[in-house]
């Protein structure tokens, strides 16, 4: 009788890496070179992670807005202005929330980020700029998916072969998501864990952070209740019956850590809760990019969390505008695990932090390692959002029946 492969999700080879990372920290008898191969490694991945998130934004953007045809620039204006709204409450209220809890049980001397400084440094660093930044991404995927979706509405001459390339080009991404970044994952956040296990910050940052972990949690499934209990009571069904749908699409998400490889489970529950064909083919691919309510949600308290542990201030003034650009550069980070956190480090300077200084490292690793929670709250409440624009389709369409 042959036996079953014990087979590892990502989290819990994510989690495997955290405590094997810490345990190898302290082996601190080896030499130096054998902590710095790690961090090497994982420096390394971070800059390729740079390198890819901008080419994901294009491929995963632009086919999402490319494959609509009638009426792509009216439903995708509704849409994106309900995702970005939501995404920006979402932020906005996890701030103010986690401004009343965070202080309770945070303080500079709750987790000693002072030994941060004693960090390995890696053996050395291989440049890999972008070809281009999240935010020129973004619009350069949105005036593309546009014009694509123009052509090959009025005409069938024109748009085919433009479309075609970046189809293949989204497969190519997705193919080195899938080969490339994702099994690549463990092995960052085991070198980061290594590193900071070295410098003795591992144990009171984890001591920490289960607390943040179990909070954010927590603000997740409350906001994809909200959502749910708004679609329902707009579109006259049963918010329990509509969460109760959601679970498998939940689960997907949070085991495989990806918004695009939940999209085929999401599709199946939105014509299962009645959402019609044309616009679960649209809103759902193109909500697992620009709807990021979870991974925002995440990103804020984890941030705000650090700065406390820093004895950083952590005013609205400086808060409310990073929340508001992350609605807007975060968008398409969900398709990959760590995507979130990697289009951030580039705004993170707006609330006081160094993105290239080891807070940067210590935010990626923390972030991850969370992940697959806020990418299961992103694709729970699309499907929401879904129910909503399809109500709105039907009732435009029978609107414009009668005149």
């Amino acid at each position: 009788m042959r036996r079953k492969k014990l087979r590892f999700g990502l989290i819990q080879k994510l989690l495997l890496a955290i405590f094997l990372g810490v345990v190898y920290g302290q082996l601190k008898f080896l030499p130096l070179i054998f902590f710095e191969i790690p961090v090497t490694i994982s420096t390394f991945f971070s800059a390729l992670l740079n390198f890819i998130i901008p080419l994901m934004v294009v491929a995963f953007i632009v086919m999402g807005i490319a494959d609509l045809t009638e009426g792509a620039g009216k439903l995708l204006g509704i849409t994106t202005g309900i995702a970005y709204v939501s995404t920006i409450i979402g932020g906005v209220s996890a701030l103010f929330i986690v401004r009343q809890i965070f202080p309770l049980f945070i303080n500079e001397k709750a987790a000693n980020i002072g030994e941060m400084e004693s960090l390995v440094k890696p053996i050395f660093e291989i440049p890999i700029e972008p070809l281009l930044d999240v935010t020129s991404g973004i619009v350069f995927a949105f005036m593309f998916g546009l014009g694509i979706s123009y052509l090959r509405q009025h005409s069938k001459r024109h748009g085919d072969a433009i479309y075609n390339v970046f189809s293949d080009f989204s497969d190519i991404i997705s193919y080195l998501l899938g080969h490339l970044v994702v099994p690549g994952i463990p092995i960052f956040v085991f070198g980061n864990f290594v590193n900071m296990s070295y410098s003795g910050s591992a144990f009171n940052i984890l001591s920490v952070f289960w607390k943040v972990y179990l909070v954010i949690l927590i603000l997740h499934w409350v906001f994809v209740f909200i959502w749910f209990c708004i679609a329902g009571a707009y579109t006259g069904k049963s918010p329990i019956k509509l969460i109760k749908n959601q679970i498998p699409g939940y689960l997907t998400a949070a085991a495989t850590q990806s918004s695009a490889a939940t999209i085929p489970v999401n599709l199946s529950i939105a014509e299962k809760n009645g959402v019609s064909e044309k616009i679960r083919n649209f809103v759902i691919p193109f909500c697992a990019t620009a709807h990021i309510i979870g991974s925002v949600m995440t990103i804020v308290s984890i941030i705000y969390a650090v700065l406390l542990l820093n004895g950083m201030p952590t005013g609205l003034d400086k808060f409310i505008p990073f929340i508001f650009t992350l609605g807007i550069a975060m968008v398409a980070a969900p398709g990959a695990p760590g995507g979130g956190i990697m289009s951030t480090l580039p705004y993170i300077g707006m609330v006081g932090l160094d993105p290239s200084g080891t807070i940067a490292s210590l935010l990626i690793s923390l972030y991850m390692t969370q992940d697959s929670f806020g990418t299961a709250a992103n694709v729970s409440s699309d499907n929401a959002i879904a129910l909503v624009i399809d109500k709105i389709y039907r009732t435009k369409l029978a609107k414009s029946d009668t005149e």
